[in-house]
């Protein structure tokens, strides 16, 4: 059983599969957000940091593979040749995945403060 699963089974199976694809792949600072009711976009967002842009791009392609293998591709990607920010679209979940320079000048988690916080690591 992955961490994800026994810390988090609340959280939907897709987002505990990405979660647990950023986590095998030693992604740091995640956060799971609950937009239910507050964003028409999507129910929750995923956000997590890597350490480099290499590090950045190698947890989006390992998410991407993670929720293709159950059948959910992204329906939008945007960043990864960069990986400062990569944006991963699979429409009720998005997934944010952050360079932490860029996390911290954008602050995700302070723009939409008002999300219940599901899952958080420091």
């Amino acid at each position: 059983m992955q961490v994800a699963e026994r810390r988090s089974p609340r959280l939907p199976a897709s987002v505990r599969l990405a979660v647990a694809a950023i986590e095998d792949r030693k992604g740091v600072r995640l956060h799971v957000l609950d937009l239910r009711g507050l964003c028409d976009a999507a129910d929750f967002f995923v956000i997590a940091s890597g350490t480099s842009d290499a590090h950045v791009r190698g947890l989006a392609d390992g998410v991407v593979q993670a929720m293709d293998q159950v059948g959910l591709p992204p329906h939008h990607v945007e960043g990864v040749q960069s990986g400062r920010w990569v944006l991963l679209d699979f429409v009720d979940v998005i997934v944010h995945l952050f360079h932490p320079e860029t996390r911290a000048f954008y602050q995700l988690e302070r723009l939409w403060q008002d999300a219940p916080t599901l899952l958080s690591e420091p």
